[in-house]
C-alpha cells in the first residue's frame, strides 16, 4: 500500500486534469487498470509530464525488437520484486 493516495484525475488546473485523464485512460485500456505509481506520481505535473514522456520514448523505441524489450522489462520487474 502506497504511503499517499493517487492523484484523481479532477485534481488541479484544466490542462492538468485533461492530461492526467487521457493517461489514465490509456493505462486502463493498456493494463486493465491505473496502478499506483502513475496515481503517485500525478500529484506533480512536471514530473508526471517527464515521467510519461519518459514511458511513451521507450515504448517508441524502435532499436530493439519488441519481444527482447518486453523480456528485458519482465527481468527488471523480477529482480527489484515489482508485483505487476
Amino acid at each position: 500500500m502506497a504511503r499517499i493516495s493517487g492523484a484523481r484525475p479532477n485534481q488541479g488546473g484544466l490542462l492538468h486534469r485533461l492530461y492526467v485523464g487521457m493517461v489514465y485512460f490509456f493505462a486502463k485500456r493498456r493494463l486493465g487498470r491505473v496502478i499506483v505509481p502513475l496515481q503517485v506520481t500525478a500529484h506533480h505535473e512536471q514530473i508526471f509530464r517527464g515521467y510519461t514522456q519518459m514511458e511513451r520514448a521507450q515504448m517508441a523505441s524502435r532499436l530493439i525488437d519488441p519481444k527482447l524489450k518486453g523480456l528485458a522489462e519482465l527481468r527488471v520487474a523480477a529482480l527489484v520484486g515489482c508485483p505487476f
